[in-house]
């Protein structure tokens, strides 16, 4: 077991046909995930290109995700949750929390995609848009989005299949500002295994 410290980030290699256990250890920890392709890392995870391929704004059990490239990266094959993830919003910067009043450095998933892949060798050189594990982001008919405190519960997890040699990153978001990491607003770690 591998953990994703409070509003810090992890990363690990892991091959085609191994399986990814995310487990959302205390219920509401929103856990901001990419996957590259390990051959070249200018392959990546794409929502864009995901929403596009399954015709969903989340994917469910079943549902492959996909990359910048249109190749499979990632399968959902397993959901204890509700089945509440977000792939609309981009991963927190120290930008967005000055547009939300932080005057001060705050702690944010792209920076800790950034540290993480950097243990790793990897330098990534932007943030693409994540797969915001557990984010609860409510739209209406007209459009409207907010920002949910999650629905998942202690110790639910989602396991995810690699479809080709990748770096699997997370980021326990470090988000105290909104209510995405429930009412109480404090992050926590969450936990991965890889096994298979």
């Amino acid at each position: 077991m591998i953990e994703i410290p409070a509003r810090g980030g992890k990363a690990h290699a892991v091959s085609q046909g191994q399986s990814i256990k995310l487990i959302n250890t205390h219920g509401n920890q929103v856990v901001d995930t990419w996957a590259y392709c390990a051959a070249d890392i200018t392959e990546f995870m794409s929502m864009e290109a995901t929403r596009a391929t399954i015709r969903k704004l989340i994917p469910s059990v079943g549902d492959t995700l996909y990359s910048n490239n249109r190749r499979a990266i990632l399968t959902l094959i397993e959901d204890t949750s509700l089945g509440i993830h977000d792939t609309l919003m981009a991963a927190c910067d120290n930008y967005r929390y000055g547009l939300l009043g932080c005057t001060d450095y705050h702690d944010n998933c792209s920076d800790n995609l950034t540290a993480a892949m950097k243990e790793l060798g990897y330098d990534v050189g932007h943030t693409p848009a994540p797969l915001n594990m557990f984010m609860n982001i409510p739209w209406t008919p007209n459009g409207s989005l907010s920002f949910e405190a999650p629905t998942s519960s202690s110790g639910d997890y989602a396991v995810l299949k690699a479809e080709m040699d990748l770096i699997i990153a997370f980021s326990a978001c470090p988000q105290d500002m909104l209510p995405v990491n429930g009412a109480a607003g404090v992050p926590t770690n969450a936990h991965f295994e890889v096994s298979g």
